[in-house]
């Protein structure tokens, strides 16, 4: 029996002083809409839990279904449907703004509860004498999508969690669709808010992203739902993360050309909107510091980013190691990454 081994190339230092630390091992792939192989390293097709990175499929589900014109969605609130949002008072809105319109209360999230992820967000609600409630956790927006799914298809939404779910089955076969892979034999286990997670592996994660990119080799429904999430995504770059996350600057930076997700555990997958290819990339030990530095380095390496576009992204791509004293005492950088001279499948 096959037993998969992930594995990655020695990509992202952590350099203390003139020494390199750590190392973190990196696989990564990027992909025309074809599946043509634009730059490999690592493990490219062993199965890798893209997490938080599949929640522009998991929105644009939703959205397939009529959701927007179900429920009069705005931009904004598509976006947050596929953020893993830092729970910023405009993302907390935008969520509570979902549930309003398909009328469940806060209590229908079942993603659980946990802090803002931005500092001054959670401070404010500390000060305030609040309690952090599900509508704070970052996937609370993905559930809200989930729910809105479920009263489209008729469907029970206090067992939208289950994997044999009606919403979840309709996802799942979405993200099938996307990624040109078989949902009978996709590993499936839970993810960190509960819902199904699915592995795919990177070559067939950039080619989803690839044709999010393209908008081709899809049907006309699903093309036209990744794109609304897309271009909601694209428009509002701060409701998919945060105004200090790596996903909003790398947006931002690319002017309308780039849409991009984080995913737990090191992962990450871009779509590169103007040359129709996708990116996938999971950072072998899960460290999540290694993620944006070998994007960077991998998008300026597909010609992707220009140089002055790199500069901007300087404290993403070699972020500073700084001691408890605030003193900066090294840095995280990533090595070149060599992108395939002619495509191979």
């Amino acid at each position: 029996m096959h037993e998969p081994i992930l594995d990655g190339e020695p990509l992202v230092d952590v350099v203390r002083g003139d020494v390199v630390e750590s190392v973190h091992r990196v696989a990564a792939c990027a992909c025309d809409d074809r599946g043509t192989i634009l730059l490999a390293a690592g493990t490219i097709d062993e199965p890798v839990f893209l997490r938080s990175t599949a929640k522009p499929f998991i929105a644009a589900a939703v959205i397939a279904a009529g959701a927007r014109e179900r429920f009069g969605l705005t931009a904004e609130e598509i976006a947050v449907m596929a953020a893993s949002h830092a729970g910023e008072r405009f993302h907390v809105a935008s969520v509570r703004s979902i549930l309003q319109k398909i009328g469940l209360p806060e209590s229908a999230l079942q993603c659980g509860v946990h802090p803002p992820y931005d500092d001054d967000a959670a401070r404010a609600l500390r000060e305030a004498g609040e309690e952090p409630t599900a509508v704070h956790n970052n996937c609370s927006g993905k559930h809200a999508g989930i729910l809105a799914l479920s009263s489209i298809m008729g469907a029970d939404p206090s067992g939208y969690l289950r994997p044999d779910h009606p919403a979840q089955r309709a996802i799942l076969a979405f993200c099938a669709r996307v990624t040109g892979d078989d949902p009978l034999r996709w590993p499936v286990a839970v993810d960190g808010c509960g819902i199904p997670v699915f592995a795919t592996s990177l070559r067939r994660a950039a080619t989803g992203f690839a044709r999010w990119a393209s908008l081709r080799g899809l049907s006309d429904r699903d093309a036209a739902a990744l794109a609304a999430v897309r271009d909601a995504m694209v428009a509002h770059p701060e409701y998919v993360a945060g105004t200090k996350e790596f996903d909003t600057a790398l947006m931002r930076v690319g002017r309308g050309a780039i849409a991009c997700k984080a995913g737990a555990e090191g992962v990450h997958g871009v779509a590169a909107i103007e040359r129709g290819l996708g990116y996938a990339s999971k950072v072998v030990d899960g460290a999540s510091r290694g993620r944006a530095p070998v994007t960077v380095a991998a998008l300026r390496a597909l010609g992707v980013l220009s140089d002055a576009q790199e500069r901007e992204l300087a404290g993403f791509a070699r972020p500073v190691v700084y001691n408890r004293a605030g003193r900066a005492v090294g840095e995280i950088r990533a090595r070149p990454l060599a992108v395939a001279t002619a495509g191979s499948t």
